[in-house]
Parts: C-alpha cells; structure tokens; sequence
C-alpha cells in the first residue's frame, strides 16, 4: 500500500504545476519565460518573464477553489518578490526596459487570472 504523501510535498507538487500553467498561458499571450523559481537571499520569484521591453516578476498562487485566491497574496509577500526583483534586474534587463510585479491566480477549473503591475511600492 502506498503511503500518502506529506502535506508540503502535495502543496510543492501543487505549485509547480501551477507555474507550468501560468507559464504556458503567458507563452499563448507572447511573453516569453526567461527563468523559473528564482530564489535570492532576499526571496523567490515564481517566473520572469519578456514581451517587448518589459520584464515581469511574476508569483503564482495556486489554491484549491476561486474563493480561496481573494486571499492568497498579502503585501508582505509582494514585499518579498518586489525586493527580489530589485536583485535580478540587472540579470535580465536590457536598456530601455521597464519592470513590474505581476500575480497569477489559478483554482481548479478555471483560467488563469493575471494581475499585472499589483507592486507600487510600500
């Protein structure tokens, strides 16, 4: 009989694939994924991501209904990708760019919700 798996292993699992999603879908919008669970000494950032000269700083949050996504991103975990952000951009900038902080929601069933430019600052 196969033991269940641990709820952080489920919820790992769970978050992966969401990234996975989320990047397929912003693929199809023609953003073009620069890099994936980027982690710094100030935080992680899910994906990265390029269309034109903007480079997005995205974190996905993934739960089990729709309900639950109007709770699923607090400013202090915008603090932490917006900080991380400030870390990568030299890497993934270009001149003339532009930035933003951007949040993917996704529930079971439904599609992807993209919040563009959620970060101003705090």
């Amino acid at each position: 009989m196969r033991q269940p798996e641990p709820a952080r292993l489920r919820a790992e699992k769970r978050g992966r694939q969401a990234e996975r999603i989320c990047g397929w879908w912003l693929r199809l919008k023609g953003w073009k994924i620069l890099a994936r669970r980027v982690r710094t000494p100030l935080g992680e950032v899910d994906l990265i991501a390029r269309r034109g000269n903007m480079v997005a700083f995205v974190e996905v949050k993934a739960r089990a209904t729709a309900a639950e996504l109007d709770f699923a991103i607090d400013e202090r975990r915008l603090s932490r990708v917006a900080r991380a952000a400030e870390i990568l951009w030299p890497d993934y900038a270009q001149p003339g760019d532009d930035m933003r902080i951007d949040v993917m929601l996704l529930a079971p069933g439904r599609a992807p919700r993209h919040l563009t430019n959620v970060w101003h600052g705090g």
